[in-house]
């Protein structure tokens, strides 16, 4: 399995890849974290010296060499380790992070194989995770129905020759400038989310119609996939606007038809906003 993925403590990202049936983290990645440094990789490397000269500590055994990808979208062979390797370097970071990394890490480090066992794991622990955020049990049962056709579709391009990463991020503009008639960059702002915050999902922060009209979306997109049995990145992407577009005709038919706007300002963050200035 060669799945790829950022995760998130604290706000800031963590690279991580499978490797050997696991996963490995990047380590500056974790340094950056536990020490909050402009320069991590720098940390990194006088720490690794430490660790080698003082606690022998055989950084070649422990460390592997594998790519990532870095901010400029190209890979790099990077300095990673599993979680247990990782726990053994914070031990030799003063901070007060570290253990809430270690836990952060356990966790992220396993959930991941049992998800693979038992996919209905992952759909559980997403419930939970908008629970806790307060999110209403409808929106939720939209918002986990999305993830789902989100999945089939994604399916079908990784069968049908597409790229992950930026190929994927291509078609689902497509889709999104075609369904709701602006971009995702510009849904974003209209949602007044803060652009220095990469990982923040849009769909976390749609009303109703738009989750509706999101999956709608996609899951004609993946229709179209299929009946044109749409092979490589451009065809794809044709079988991606036109899904986009058929999605597109039903929301400016609704909004003529009720006098409605279905791309709002409204998210999850006004709501909660409102509901504390309620109870001040």
């Amino acid at each position: 399995m060669k799945d790829k993925a950022l995760v998130v403590f604290q706000e800031m990202d963590v690279r991580r890849i499978w490797h050997k049936e696991e996963w490995w983290f990047s380590v500056v990645d974790i340094m950056a974290v536990l020490t909050k440094s402009s320069r991590p990789r720098k940390y990194w490397s006088d720490l690794k010296l430490k660790l080698k000269d003082n606690e022998n500590f055989e950084t070649s055994e422990k460390i592997g060499q594998l790519k990532l990808r870095s901010s400029d979208r190209k890979y790099y062979t990077t300095d990673c380790a599993n979680v247990e390797t990782l726990f053994r370097i914070i031990q030799s970071v003063p901070s007060p992070n570290a253990n809430k990394l270690k836990l952060w890490l356990a966790r992220v480090g396993y959930e991941r194989i049992q998800e693979i066992e038992n996919p209905e794991l992952a759909q559980e622990r997403a419930k939970k995770y908008y629970e806790l955020k307060g999110y209403p049990k409808e929106w939720i049962e939209k918002r986990l129905r999305g993830i789902a056709i989100r999945q089939e579709l994604t399916d079908e391009w990784q069968q049908r020759a597409v790229n992950e990463e930026k190929e994927y991020a291509i078609l689902t503009n497509e889709i999104s400038k075609a369904t709701f008639g602006v971009p995702i960059k510009t849904h974003k702002q209209i949602k007044s989310l803060d652009p220095k915050f990469k990982n923040q999902n849009l769909r976390d922060h749609m009303t109703d119609l738009e989750l509706i009209f999101s999956m709608l979306g996609e899951k004609l997109s993946t229709e179209a996939t299929r009946s044109k049995n749409a092979q490589g990145f451009d065809e794809n992407k044709e079988a991606a606007k036109a899904g986009g577009k058929v999605a597109g005709r039903a929301r400016k038919d609704a909004e003529k038809s009720f006098g409605i706007k279905v791309v709002a300002k409204n998210n999850f963050l006004n709501l909660k906003k409102k509901k504390r200035i309620g109870k001040s």
